[in-house]
C-alpha cells in the first residue's frame, strides 16, 4: 500500500505548481487558492481508482480544480484582484511602469467572463495546447479557440484603455 502511495505522490507532485499558479489566477488570493488546490488533489487522490488510466493526468488534475472552483464560486459575480499578487510579480520600487503594467492585466483578467478567462490562463499562462485545455474544460477544440481569441480581443481593448505609465506620459487617471 506505501508503495502505491509513493507512486501515486510521484505522478501528482510535479502538476502541483501549476495547478497553484492556477488557482491563484482564479481566486486572487493565496491562501484561497491553496485551500482549493488542497481540495482539488484530495478529490483526485478519491478518485483515482476511477480515472481514465489512458487519459492525460495534467488536464484530469485541471479539471478537478475548475470544477472545485465552478461549485465554490456558483452565485457570485466578479473576482477581486487583490494587490498583494503585484509582489512576487513586479517590484514597484524598481520600476513602477512595470507594477501598473501587473496591474492593468490583471484587472482585465477579473473583468474577462470565466469561461474567457479560464481558456485564457490554461493557454497563455499554463502553456496547454487547446486540445489539453478542451480536455480540461469539457468542450471542444474550437470552442477553446473562439473563447481564446474573444478574451485575447477583449484584453487588447482593455490594456488599450488602462491607465498605464507609457514611455514617460501618464494617460489619464480615474
Amino acid at each position: 500500500m506505501e508503495n502505491a502511495l509513493d507512486d501515486l505522490a510521484a505522478l501528482i507532485e510535479p502538476q502541483i505548481p501549476a495547478l497553484r499558479r492556477y488557482a491563484v489566477a482564479l481566486l486572487r488570493e493565496r491562501e484561497a487558492a491553496d485551500d482549493l488546490v488542497q481540495d482539488a488533489l484530495e478529490r483526485a487522490i478519491r478518485a483515482w481508482p476511477q480515472r481514465r488510466r489512458d487519459g492525460d493526468l495534467r488536464a484530469w488534475l485541471f479539471a478537478i480544480l475548475r470544477n472545485r472552483y465552478l461549485e465554490g464560486v456558483r452565485g457570485r459575480r466578479g473576482v477581486e484582484v487583490g494587490p498583494e499578487l503585484l509582489d512576487d510579480v513586479a517590484d514597484a520600487s524598481a520600476d513602477p511602469g512595470a507594477a501598473l503594467g501587473v496591474r492593468d492585466v490583471l484587472d482585465g483578467l477579473a473583468g474577462l467572463p470565466e469561461d474567457q478567462r479560464s481558456v485564457l490562463l490554461l493557454v497563455a499562462v499554463e502553456d496547454m495546447s487547446y486540445a489539453e485545455a478542451a480536455a480540461v474544460l469539457a468542450v471542444p477544440v474550437g470552442t477553446v479557440m473562439s473563447r481564446l481569441s474573444r478574451a485575447r480581443g477583449r484584453m487588447r481593448a482593455f490594456l488599450d484603455l488602462a491607465p498605464t505609465v507609457v514611455t514617460g506620459h501618464l494617460r489619464r487617471v480615474k
